[in-house]
């Protein structure tokens, strides 16, 4: 994969929703483009400008879009490690920092608690026990 250089028109272009949220990274000719079929605004302007016979363009390294993308929302797959670094690998009850901790349902699967991430915290083996 080619490096791209900033202040050239394969400088990557961050490229946001309607709203501010950010969907990816494109190149600086494809901003460009989207700019001037009216598509995109620059937000912010970037190293380095593009000539044309006629005029000259700054090059963007950030453009908002005119319109909304409905992008999928990823949902993370549970797992242990992911719960101990959502948690900062402390306690939720007692707050203590520690490598070895359990994972503990809020509301008990025997009673018909679901293994997802509103559900579950990390848990000392003794809180966890306590409960």
């Amino acid at each position: 994969m080619a490096s791209r250089a900033i202040g050239t028109i394969d400088a990557p272009v961050l490229v946001l929703n309607q709203n501010y949220q950010p969907l990816n990274i494109c190149s600086a000719r494809r901003a460009l483009i989207l700019m001037g079929r009216g598509k995109a605004e620059s937000i912010i302007n970037g190293v380095g400008e593009v000539r044309s016979v006629a005029d000259i363009f700054p090059l963007p390294s950030v453009v908002r879009l005119f319109y909304m993308v409905k992008k999928p929302l990823v949902r993370r797959k549970l797992s242990r490690q992911a719960l101990f670094y959502r948690d900062n690998f402390t306690c939720q009850y007692c707050g203590k920092g520690t490598k070895k901790l359990t994972v503990d349902h809020i509301q008990p699967r025997c009673k018909g608690g679901k293994h997802t991430w509103e559900n579950v915290v990390s848990a000392c083996s003794k809180c966890n026990h306590k409960k």
